[in-house]
Order: C-alpha cells, then sequence, then structure tokens
C-alpha cells in the first residue's frame, strides 16, 4: 500500500511542477492532487526539492531509454547520433516538465528549474559522451577528448535544430542531419 501511495505523490507532484512550475508548486498542491494528507508526503520525502529530484531522475531515465530505442547498430556513428539527438530533442519539447522548467527559467530564473534543465543537459553530454567513446575505440572517429566532443555535437544540434527557428525558416530533420554531418564529419577545410 505505501509504495503505492508514494507513486501516487510522485505522479501528482509531476503534475504539479508540469502545470505550475517549481516555484509555484507547494506540498499542500502535491497532496491535494494526490489526495493524501500533506504529512504522507513527508513520509517519503523530506522536503520539496528532493521530491523534484525524483521527478527528474524519472524523466532522466525515461530520456536515456528513448536515447537507447533510437540507435540501431547498422548505422554509422553520425547516422545513430543525429537519430538520438532527434529523439531526445523531440521528447524534451513534448515532456510538459522539461518545457515547463524552460518557461520558467526564461521568465524568473528559478534556481531549481535551472538546475533541473542543467541536470538534463549533463545528462545528455554524458550520454552522447559514451557513444563518442566507442566509436573512438572502434576506430569511427578520430581520438578526440570524448566530453568536450558531446558538449560541441549537442549544442550544434540544438543550435541548427531549435536556435536557428527563431530567426530563419526552420530546418527540417533531414537538413540538420545534412549540416550536422557536414561540419562534424567533412569539416570546412577544402579536400
Amino acid at each position: 500500500m505505501s509504495i503505492d501511495r508514494r507513486k501516487m505523490i510522485v505522479d501528482a507532484a509531476a503534475k504539479s511542477f508540469a502545470l505550475f512550475g517549481y516555484k509555484a508548486t507547494t506540498m499542500d498542491q502535491v497532496a491535494k492532487i494526490a489526495n493524501v494528507g500533506k504529512g504522507t508526503i513527508y513520509t517519503f520525502f523530506s522536503n520539496k526539492e528532493e521530491l523534484f529530484q525524483e521527478i527528474m531522475k524519472s524523466l532522466l531515465t525515461e530520456m536515456k531509454q528513448v536515447a537507447e530505442a533510437a540507435l540501431d547498430p547498422n548505422l554509422t556513428f553520425f547516422d545513430n547520433l543525429n537519430r538520438v539527438l532527434h529523439r531526445l530533442l523531440d521528447f524534451r519539447e513534448q515532456h510538459e516538465l522539461a518545457i515547463k522548467l524552460s518557461q520558467e527559467v526564461r521568465d524568473i530564473g528559478t534556481q531549481m528549474a535551472q538546475e533541473g534543465l542543467q541536470l538534463i543537459e549533463k545528462s545528455v553530454i554524458g550520454y552522447i559522451r559514451q557513444q563518442v567513446q566507442k566509436a573512438i575505440d572502434k576506430g569511427e572517429i578520430k581520438p578526440c577528448d570524448p566530453e568536450l566532443t558531446a558538449f560541441v555535437m549537442l549544442k550544434l544540434y540544438m543550435a541548427l535544430a531549435a536556435d536557428w527557428r527563431k530567426t530563419h525558416e526552420p530546418l527540417d530533420k533531414d537538413r540538420v542531419a545534412e549540416l550536422l554531418c557536414f561540419y562534424l564529419k567533412e569539416g570546412l577545410a577544402p579536400a
């Protein structure tokens, strides 16, 4: 029974954080949504931060599953990179909590919301870093700093897929893949 209550609380908190953001979510709201007494929440979580961290942990697990599902062992490193980044960007744009955290950081700069977004980015970079290291080990790409390379790959992808469209005609999925391959695989130097 207590496991069910804990899950009800986590689900209610996720809903509240997604609807109202981190700052505006209260333990009273979570208790009301979960249909439990506020004291029941404190039997599982000592504070709002701990509850938020539990939800972020679930979000990151879900993101990793999305990334793993995108990998195809028959594709090249760059094709897989594009597939994974595209699916993760879609996931982030469709996931209510990630959207709300982005809005909250932009609008009021809440520290915990900012930390949540940083945790998402760090997790994605960590995942890409592992894939970069595997590609180095297989000889698919040149030796490089996997962490720095993962950071650059994510930022370039985000710039092409999301930031570009703020001031230009959006690039479709194939064009983003083509540009990512051009800049990262082929480079700018003439052949």
